[in-house]
């Protein structure tokens, strides 16, 4: 744990308030920029966010561009650790004697990154900065002061990751109609939105335009046809591997046309999870689809829940750790879901039954229906705009699980969320009809319900699920070993 004291800080650092508080009642000598400020200052509800809950790759990319630069900043602090995209010298050890300097490290590594790669949290960074007393328009490279480390690891962090595969400045592979995160790979579906062509192979959803010219919703007649996200993910930059390849997932047998049987038994599966939605069930899917809630907001319940053994050091460690084994896990799980292709559930199902009727959920305030016609069966939520298998989110989940029980060495996470009667998207006013709470003591419980909401939901076959957590496990350990060597100052200048 850190102890209170002078901070030898220059006077460019130091804020116009006192050592002691600075504006808004942050103690930057002895709080934590996580866990009391940026921590707090997220919308886990992700409506006011640009880029969609639904949009993983995204969002797990972006945040670890971010809490790397976190672990960059801090480095110079530490007795031994080394930064993964920049080499800042040690600083003497009175200068964290409290977190004064690295609160202010941490928070303009972070602002260089909102700033460069989400600018549309531009302004919460300002404002979060402004509330401690620090200016977001100081540009100060000096590494002997905490302004200034902060900026150098958080521009080195983006110089690293701005051509690391994930297109983000949308100038790759396409000569015409590129856009940020664009495919450059030439993905094209076997089937398409109207016809099955292969029945083993993902198939594009079709569904209402999201938007009419005038700003409008839902124009009738007008329709959007899906697109693969991010389908060069698995060629992105790793932290722990170099090529996605050498990771071995069994073949998608279960939903093998040419396998009849094993192929009605997954779409039954599917079937009967959606006839027998009960109303937690439903919250739960909905959880865990929010990639702001379910994936980036665990990892700091786990924290806290640890946190009179932590300090500042410990939690931006920990937060590290978590979203390396994200990331890369799901750099592996993207590069077998191109490498598969495999069909959806909605695909399936009306391939199957085609014009029979099925007993399931039968859409917003209808509940289980007997005779629903199977072309008509939908998932409780919306499909991704991805093939199934593997399940990205159970495989992201497995993976900080795993990370967060190594770093803290045990399983515990201590998660209670609280959900209002009526506020799910799905059946809003309605589901659930009573309030409840989410509680997860463990991660073992809390992976478990990920994989099962996945299925819950309609989104992906059971066995996909229950494959995708063993998969996604492995990257824990990785992630948590190369952490630690970056702790230990164990890695190659």
């Amino acid at each position: 744990m850190t102890t209170s004291g002078p901070s030898p800080v220059s006077a460019a650092d130091r804020p116009a308030a006192s050592a002691a508080a600075a504006p808004g009642g942050f103690d930057l000598d002895n709080g934590n920029f996580y866990r009391d400020l940026l921590g707090k200052a997220g919308d886990a509800s992700g409506r006011t966010q640009s880029i969609a809950p639904a949009d993983i790759p995204l969002i797990v990319w972006i945040e670890d561009v971010l809490q790397t630069a976190w672990f960059d900043a801090l480095a110079p602090y530490h007795p031994t650790a080394v930064g993964v995209h920049s080499r800042i010298g040690r600083r003497p050890a009175g200068e964290s004697a409290t977190n004064r300097n690295k609160n202010i490290a941490a928070l303009h590594a972070a602002n260089q990154v909102v700033r460069a790669l989400y600018p549309d949290r531009d302004a919460v960074m300002r404002q979060v900065l402004g509330m401690v007393g620090l200016n977001a328009d100081d540009a100060s490279v000096d590494p002997a002061t905490a302004v200034g480390i902060g900026n150098i690891t958080g521009r080195a962090v983006i110089e690293a990751r701005v051509r690391d595969g994930m297109n983000f400045l949308g100038d790759e592979g396409r000569k015409y109609h590129g856009g940020q995160f664009g495919d450059y790979t030439g993905y094209r579906p076997v089937n398409t939105a109207y016809e099955l062509a292969d029945p083993s192979r993902w198939q594009p959803a079709l569904g209402p335009h999201p938007r009419r010219l005038d700003g409008g919703h839902g124009d009738k007649g007008v329709f959007a046809v899906q697109q693969f996200l991010t389908p060069y993910l698995g060629q992105v930059t790793a932290h722990t591997f170099q090529d996605a390849r050498e990771f071995k997932l069994t073949p998608p047998d279960h939903t093998d046309h040419t396998d009849h049987r094993a192929y009605q038994r997954s779409v039954d599966e599917i079937l009967a999870a959606s006839a027998g939605l009960t109303d937690e069930q439903k919250v739960k899917a909905e959880f865990f689809d929010n990639a702001y809630l379910g994936i980036l907001q665990s990892t700091k319940h786990a924290a806290l829940a640890h946190n009179a053994d932590l300090d500042l050091d410990d939690w931006v460690h920990l937060l590290f750790a978590s979203s390396v084994a994200k990331l890369d896990s799901l750099i592996a799980a993207w590069h077998h879901k191109r490498a598969y292709d495999a069909v959806r559930p909605f695909s399936a199902v009306r391939h199957v039954y085609g014009d029979r009727h099925v007993t399931a959920w039968g859409g917003p305030g209808k509940g289980t229906v007997e005779d629903l016609p199977a072309d008509e069966w939908t998932g409780y939520l919306p499909v991704a705009n991805h093939p199934d298998y593997p399940c990205g989110s159970t495989a992201v989940i497995a993976a900080e699980a795993q990370a967060a029980r190594r770093f803290l060495g045990d399983d515990v996470l201590g998660w209670t969320h609280a959900v209002d009667a009526g506020s799910t998207m799905t059946e809003p006013g309605a589901v659930p009809a009573q309030a409840l709470e989410l509680h997860y003591a463990t991660w073992t419980d809390f992976e478990q319900d990920c994989a099962s909401s996945r299925v819950w939901a309609g989104l992906h076959f059971k066995e996909t699920s229950e494959r995708s957590l063993e998969f996604g496990t492995q990257f824990g350990d990785r992630a948590y070993d190369f952490v630690q060597r970056h702790i230990k100052g164990d890695v190659e200048d």
